[in-house]
C-alpha cells in the first residue's frame, strides 16, 4: 500500500486532493519536517482498529454450548519432562 507525504499546509490548501490520495494509501502530513498525522480511509481505520474475538469471548457467547467440539487428542508417547 503506497503512502504519500503532504505538508501541514499542503494539507491545509489541498484537503480534497489528501482525500484522493487517501483512497491508493496513507497520507502522511509533517509539520515542521515531522510527520504529525496520519490521514486514512475509514475502512483502513476500521481495518486497523477491529479486534479479533478470542477463544473465551467465543466459548462465553449464548449458545455456545450447544456448539459440537472435539479437540485432537494430543499425542500418547510423548515424553514429559519430570
Amino acid at each position: 500500500m503506497p503512502s504519500s507525504t503532504m505538508t501541514a499546509s499542503e494539507f491545509k490548501r489541498e484537503v480534497g486532493k489528501a482525500k484522493r490520495q487517501a483512497r491508493l494509501g496513507p497520507v502522511v502530513v509533517t509539520s515542521r519536517g515531522r510527520a504529525t498525522h496520519v490521514l486514512l480511509t475509514m475502512a483502513e481505520y476500521v481495518a486497523l482498529t477491529q479486534q479479533k474475538p478470542n477463544i473465551a469471548d467465543l466459548l462465553a457467547m449464548p449458545g455456545a454450548e450447544d456448539i459440537d467440539f472435539e479437540p485432537p487428542r494430543l499425542l500418547t508417547g510423548v515424553p514429559r519432562p519430570t
